[in-house]
């Protein structure tokens, strides 16, 4: 456990904070003379753990502790994060539903091609597509938290989530060809390796029951020094 992994870890304990500022309607309190309702916090705990998510991957790269189960677990945080985040939407009416399946979707699809990956040995990393769709990820959400109180941002925010499902795809082209080349081919080799293992095991059984039991090394009557066979000495 390093402060990237732990930044990681407390990114996901701020998802159901987020849901909760959210979904709470009646969510609003002062502070220092300034009235903070449930768009603003829900804003400020979202940017928060986004921050998190950039702090944590340039603390493992110039901290040189990047690690398996960091390298598995952030992406895993950032779909948490990002899919409470519209589910929420969805939930208080801001955010179709069909845009936050697509995006969801592709999030579990990806996921499911990581874990593929990691139980054959391979760890596919993010590629810049999908770090281009997590920044616009960011924007489009927090604008869309934003128009809860200002309808009139509505309209960006929407702009801003097709951007995010174009991306979205794009970067889940991009995984699914990683994917192909690394694990795809790695798996018909072995499994070729196994298929022409198990053939001449097969082959070795019918040659042995071809030749029969007189045919064995054991009953061929050679002696026990090499398969040499013994003769008496010559007498002069």
């Amino acid at each position: 456990m390093n402060l990237p992994n732990t930044l990681t870890i407390l990114r996901i304990f701020f998802v159901p904070l987020l849901v909760a500022a959210l979904v709470q309607e009646n969510v609003s309190f002062e502070i220092s003379g300034y009235h903070i309702t449930r768009e603003f916090l829900a804003l400020a705990i979202f940017l928060m753990a986004a921050a998190t998510d950039l702090l944590d991957g340039y603390l493992a790269r110039r901290w040189r502790q990047v690690t398996t189960i960091g390298t598995l677990l952030d992406p895993i945080a950032d779909k948490l994060l990002v899919s409470a985040a519209l589910i929420s939407l969805v939930q208080v009416r801001v955010l179709p539903g069909w845009m936050a399946i697509l995006i969801v979707g592709r999030e579990f699809a990806i996921s499911g091609l990581r874990s593929i990956a990691a139980a054959e040995g391979y760890t596919i990393k993010a590629s810049d597509l999908g770090k281009t769709k997590m920044l616009s990820q960011v924007g489009a959400i927090s604008c869309m938290l934003l128009s809860i109180g200002y309808p009139w941002l509505h309209l960006p925010g929407m702009i801003l989530m097709w951007t995010v499902v174009f991306f979205a795809l794009a970067s889940a082209g991009s995984y699914f060809r990683k994917f192909w080349h690394k694990v795809d081919e790695s798996i018909k080799k072995r499994r070729r390796r196994e298929l022409l293992h198990l053939e001449r095991k097969r082959q070795r059984e019918q040659l042995r029951r071809q030749r029969g039991p007189g045919d064995s090394v054991g009953g061929s009557g050679l002696g026990a020094s090499g398969g040499r066979i013994w003769k008496p000495p010559e007498v002069n």
